[in-house]
């Protein structure tokens, strides 16, 4: 058999098994090969796709949006007009006493601190002692106009009627005094008060009584020359062996009547008449009888005790508290000794002028406390009418002598202006926790009567025609302008009222601006 016979003899040979199984899995193979290499290549063009832009879907995705409308629903509720600030929570009246008048004791060039009895947060009642000062003291009485002047007897005015309530609030009797009249029941009961607090007061006169004494003696002498130009023998004084008074008779007393008594112009027993002169003698003698008598009654009027101005602290609201004490004992008065704080607590701020022109007695106001997050009611009480000094916030003493209670201060005395002066009074008392807090005030400078229709103010416009319109945008996406009037505003809405009645209402959509609304990636 030739060459060629045997290899197509070996071809046409049928196959083995083991030969068919390897080329079945190699078939498989291949498939499985040609199919990932598909999925591979339709995944990278999807992949593609994400990346690769055309110009026009380039253009817009980076175009600008087509804008819609953005619209807001009409309210109907109360609106007002408020403007918040800031203030400070401080008692109604403080009070520095700095007692820099006080008498030093002998020898003493400066006034010293010798005692003081109270210390920050001790309450204070009316006739308290609050401090000693070169061993004299310092009391509070109740008042509301502060010491400016020293009192003494024989003042008067509305001070020494204000001092008058307070002795007698703290039972002493003024006796039989007119309102407002330094006399004698007035130095009975300032005496007695200050026994009652354990000093002596001092005298208004301090002499030692010599002016009293004289004013005394100048009487007596004058009543005795009167008694000797009524007798017989003229001006030669009285017979040889009597007294003073003439026949024995005893010299009168001060005070007595300058009249002479029946018969003291005709001689005794025989009514001899008197010489020539005497009578003349006796008209002189009898005035300055007179002018000795008006020396001694206002030497008595002006003697007694006094009450200093450093001694005395009035305030207006009692019982009051020690709010700090600014020495000790031993130390000089060159300041205020303590502060005392009366009174209810109430909120002081102040105000630029553009907020002033807004604000007046007898707002609203809402007292925010963020310390302790309650709200607390209350009114505006005051506004000043003039610029505040620069000055610290909350309580301000004064330095002058004695005390004075705080208050705004003008412009005209000085340094920055913090601005006009506003005080807020709680409809309610503030808890004490309150004192001292900055709080946060929002006031109600303007309200609608009533409920109103309410919109924001963004959706009113003006036309060309001067109208004022709101556009509403009915439930399909229509609009329409509808003319209204305009109210009062506050906190960025504005009270509208249809010029067509029901032509808006409450619930219906105004358009307030334009929004952004979405391309989905396609241009329009």
């Amino acid at each position: 058999m030739s060459e060629a016979e045997r290899v197509v003899e070996r071809t046409e040979a049928p196959a083995t098994p083991e030969e068919d199984r390897g080329g079945l899995a190699r078939g498989r193979r291949v498939v499985l090969a040609v199919v990932g290499g598909a999925a591979l290549m339709a995944v990278g063009g999807l992949l593609a796709t994400t990346l690769v832009k055309s110009p026009a879907q380039v253009a817009a995705e980076t175009g600008p949006p087509v804008q819609g409308v953005l619209t807001s629903d009409v309210e109907r509720r109360v609106l007002a007009q408020t403007v918040v600030m800031r203030g400070t929570v401080v008692a109604d009246q403080s009070v520095a006493v700095s007692p820099q008048g006080v008498r030093s004791g002998e020898g003493a060039s400066t006034a010293l601190v010798t005692k003081l009895p109270l210390k920050a947060g001790d309450p204070v009642t009316a006739g308290r002692l609050i401090a000693e000062v070169s061993g004299r003291p310092v009391f509070t009485l109740h008042g509301a106009q502060p010491m400016y002047r020293d009192l003494k007897p024989g003042s008067t005015g509305d001070d020494v009627a204000q001092l008058q309530q307070a002795l007698r609030e703290l039972g002493h009797g003024t006796g039989g005094d007119a309102r407002g009249v330094f006399g004698a029941g007035t130095k009975a009961a300032l005496t007695a008060h200050y026994r009652a607090i354990g000093y002596e007061p001092l005298p208004a006169v301090a002499d030692g009584g010599a002016a009293l004494k004289a004013a005394r003696e100048a009487v007596r002498s004058a009543t005795w020359a009167v008694e000797d130009a009524s007798s017989p023998t003229g001006a030669a004084g009285p017979p040889e062996g009597t007294g003073p008074g003439g026949k024995g008779g005893a010299a009168p007393g001060p005070g007595a009547s300058a009249s002479p008594a029946p018969g003291a112009g005709a001689a005794t027993g025989a009514g001899a008449a008197l010489g020539p002169g005497a009578g003349r003698e006796l008209v002189r003698a009898r005035q300055a009888l007179g002018e000795a008598r008006a020396a001694l009654a206002a030497a008595e009027a002006a003697d007694g005790p006094m009450l200093p101005t450093a001694e005395a602290v009035f305030l207006s609201s009692l019982p009051a508290r020690v709010s700090s004490v600014g020495a000790r004992a031993g130390s000089p008065v060159s300041g205020p000794v303590l502060t005392l704080s009366g009174g209810e607590l109430v909120v002081e701020a102040y105000l630029k002028d553009d907020k002033r022109q807004l604000l007046r007695a007898g707002m609203t106001v809402v007292i925010s406390s963020e310390v302790s997050g309650t709200d607390a009611r209350g009114t505006v009480a005051t506004v000043a009418t003039e610029p505040s000094a620069a000055q610290p916030a909350g309580p301000q003493p004064q330095q002058d002598p004695g005390q004075n209670p705080k208050g705004g201060g003008t412009g005209g005395s000085g340094g920055a202006d913090l601005g006009y002066r506003m005080v807020v009074r709680a409809d309610r008392p503030l808890p004490a926790g309150f004192a001292g807090q900055d709080v946060r005030l929002t006031v109600e400078s303007a309200a609608t009567d009533g409920e109103a229709l309410v919109v924001p103010v963004t959706a009113v416009s003006a036309g060309a025609d001067g109208r004022t319109v709101v556009t509403a945008v009915s439930a399909e996406g229509t609009q329409r302008r509808i003319e209204v009037r305009t109210g009062t505003s506050g906190d960025g809405f504005v009270a509208v009222t249809p010029t067509q009645a029901g032509a808006l209402g409450a619930g219906a959509k105004v358009v307030i601006g334009v929004a952004p609304r979405e391309t989905r990636g396609k241009s329009k």
